[in-house]
């Protein structure tokens, strides 16, 4: 009896740990479901948390938005009207120079010495003038002043000859040198009064040399002019912004050596799509900012469109000009340009990333009304920087979904999670 008490005993205990270890299994199996359900059943019956952005209400500013450079309404090029020999260049490239300053100088030793020998043949020519006044023409008085003396003495001399001769006093010969001695006396005075008039102002000594002391002259300021020629000068102040030549190059005429940007107006050339053409007008402002200097803004305005598209790139070529250019600005400097081309006070506005088919006729968007993914067909005004102006179709405060949630569908039941930031222009 004992023995057979002790064997039911066993399998007693065998049957209940049997029925305790299949009651565990139920009850975790019936936990599993239970959690299963708990985190899937929300979703079953109100859908997937989806991120959703709020339609917002703000001032909006369209602005058409391009890189270009800086640019003066014209460059300079300097060079030499001068072969010669560089035998300094005093300047640097970058350095803003005022009119007239030395940007390049060529050896002159040769062109000083050829203008020092044209200021000696002037001062020749010159004193041939002065000596023409101030002692020929003198001279010529006196002589003229002496013929005549001699020539009315003759002219008497032959004239009592000729009364001797007549009453028989003298002979011919006698009277025939007279006559001859009153007619040398004559061409004597004629030759003194032409030697007066000729060293006189208007005769043709004095016009001769008149002559030839302006051609002097001339031969000075030809001279000194190819010596000024050797120190190559700003014509205007500006900036150099490229140097092409060294202390001992050879130069030659029509050889661009430097390159002066003037100072004056700035402006800044930008290629513009040429899809944007029909939002650009004269007179436009704009901010813009130095890739360098990307966190300094600057005022701009719209002053010059190209009236034809460049084909090649699609765009077309405008300008604008910057009326208090910064200090830093300097030429050729790449810049970004935010062109004001349209403004609106309290625009309804919703993220660009938000709006399906933008680009067509009939752009659309996937509104959150109550609990599900609703199309909704929208008109856009302005669209500037991602972000869009809804003229109709949706209303401040609406939920809409990111294009990028490409699982939402129309009619898919979600959760909207307002994580992401409305619109801001």
């Amino acid at each position: 009896m004992n023995l057979v008490s002790a064997h039911n005993g066993v399998l007693f205990e065998e049957g209940w740990s049997v029925v305790v270890q299949a009651r565990y299994k139920v009850a975790a199996a019936a936990l599993a479901v239970v959690v299963v359900l708990g985190v899937f059943m929300p979703r079953m019956l109100y859908g997937p948390k989806v991120s959703v952005e709020t339609v917002t209400q703000h001032n909006f500013v369209q602005t058409v938005v391009a890189s270009g450079r800086v640019e003066n309404p014209h460059r300079i090029d300097v060079g030499s009207q001068l072969t010669g020999t560089v035998s300094a260049v005093p300047v640097s490239e970058g350095q803003r120079v005022t009119q007239g300053t030395v940007l390049i100088q060529l050896e002159a030793t040769e062109l000083q010495a050829a203008l020092r020998q044209a200021e000696l043949a002037e001062q020749q020519a010159r004193a041939h003038v002065r000596q023409l006044k101030e002692l020929q023409e003198p001279v010529a008085e006196q002589t003229l002043l002496q013929a005549q003396a001699n020539s009315d003495n003759a002219q008497r001399n032959l004239e009592r000859t000729q009364e001797l001769y007549d009453k028989g006093f003298v002979g011919a010969a006698a009277k025939d040198e007279a006559q001859r001695a009153a007619q040398v006396a004559t061409a004597q005075m004629h030759s003194a009064r032409q030697q007066l008039t000729s060293v006189r102002k208007g005769g043709s000594d004095a016009v001769a040399a008149e002559a030839a002391l302006a051609f002097a002259q001339a031969a000075v300021e030809g001279a000194r002019s190819r010596l000024n020629y050797t120190q190559v000068r700003a014509p205007v102040s500006g900036t150099l912004i490229a140097r092409n030549v060294e202390q001992g190059d050879v130069v030659q005429p029509g050889k661009v050596l430097m390159v002066l940007s003037p100072v004056g107006e700035t402006q800044l050339v930008l290629q513009i799509d040429e899809k944007n053409l029909n939002l650009l007008h004269m007179g436009q402002t704009a901010l813009a900012s130095a890739d360098a200097y990307a966190s300094e803004r600057f005022d701009a305005q719209l002053v010059y469109i190209n009236p034809s598209v460049d084909a090649q790139r699609g765009s077309v070529e405008v300008k604008l000009k910057v009326p208090t250019p910064p200090a830093y600005l300097k030429q050729d400097m790449t810049v970004s340009v935010d062109i004001e081309v349209a403004r609106r006070a309290q625009a309804v506005l919703v993220s660009a990333g938000a709006v399906h088919d933008i680009d067509k006729a009939k752009p659309w968007v996937l509104r959150v009304n109550q609990g599900h993914a609703q199309r909704q067909e929208v008109k856009l005004g302005l669209i500037s920087n991602g972000v869009c102006e809804v003229l109709s179709g949706l209303s401040v405060g609406d939920h809409v979904v990111p294009v990028e949630a490409a699982a939402v569908s129309d009619g898919m039941r979600l959760r909207a999670v307002v994580t992401a930031k409305g619109a801001l222009p």
